[in-house]
């Protein structure tokens, strides 16, 4: 979204874009620990309680994804980020709780990055090949779609997570990617993505893409488990370099087609 010239809906007011041109509490230290307290309400279980990092990226690097003046972090907190687990927050937040969120970001120290010590090259050829990881995910316009994209997982996610992801992956789903089993009444088993579950029917999609819908009469058993589809061996399928590498080549997707 352009700011320029455009009105933005903000806790339920239209405000323009020059009321949220620069930040009020710059500089402010209660503005800081207020936001501080927002910040571990609202945005830690994905961010981190120091904001290092988990299922959404690390906010102490002293740089971000989106833009680093305050008021593309404003536009981030305030309206998501298309395309990725972010939502916005202005519907549930006023200007001033967003504001004071920002200005305690800017108090943090900056801290390197944590660096995997691998061969992102070698990575590379370890994800589209023995280990396989391209028949279900996506790096840019290549690969399945069963599981989630990763053209820009190094910048979504923390190093730590993306490692207790490869070698866990029941630790942490996300969203939408619990499994769904059908037993038809012929003894057929069919197994993928949940699309839909209720007490009544469900809605399945397989590993080649396929959708499948059922009624509850219609089948011997369906049942939900929230677990991951994705194979949880490559803790000694892959030796530790290798895990390294792939992990390697994980941190270094940013987003840019493959």
């Amino acid at each position: 979204m352009r700011w320029g010239g455009l009105l933005l809906a903000l806790g339920g007011a239209l405000l323009s874009a020059q009321d949220v041109a620069s930040n009020p509490f710059r500089g402010d230290a209660k503005a800081a620990d207020l936001g501080k307290a927002s910040f571990r309400l609202r945005c830690s279980a994905c961010h981190g309680i120091r904001a290092d990092g988990g299922r959404g990226p690390a906010l102490n690097r002293g740089e971000f994804a989106a833009g680093d003046t305050d008021l593309d972090i404003y536009r981030v907190i305030a309206e998501g980020v298309p395309g990725t687990e972010m939502s916005g927050y202005a519907a549930r937040n006023s200007e001033e709780s967003i504001w004071r969120i920002v200005t305690f970001l800017r108090t943090l120290e900056a801290s390197p990055d944590d660096t995997i010590d691998g061969n992102a090259s070698q990575g590379e050829d370890i994800f589209w090949n023995q280990a396989g990881c391209g028949g279900c995910h996506r790096v840019g316009s290549r690969g399945g779609r069963f599981g989630p994209a990763l053209t820009r997982i190094g910048r979504a996610r923390s190093t730590e997570h993306l490692r207790a992801s490869l070698l866990d992956p029941d630790q942490d789903l996300p969203p939408g990617y619990y499994a769904v089993e059908i037993v038809t009444r012929d003894g057929q088993t069919i197994r993928g993505i949940g699309v839909g579950f209720d007490d009544f029917s469900a809605q399945v999609r397989d590993a080649a893409g396929q959708l499948h819908s059922f009624f509850r009469e219609e089948v011997r058993s369906m049942s939900r488990e929230f677990t991951s589809l994705m194979p949880d061996g490559y803790g000694d399928s892959l030796t530790d370099e290798q895990q390294r590498d792939l992990l390697a080549y994980l941190q270094s997707l940013h987003g840019e087609e493959q």
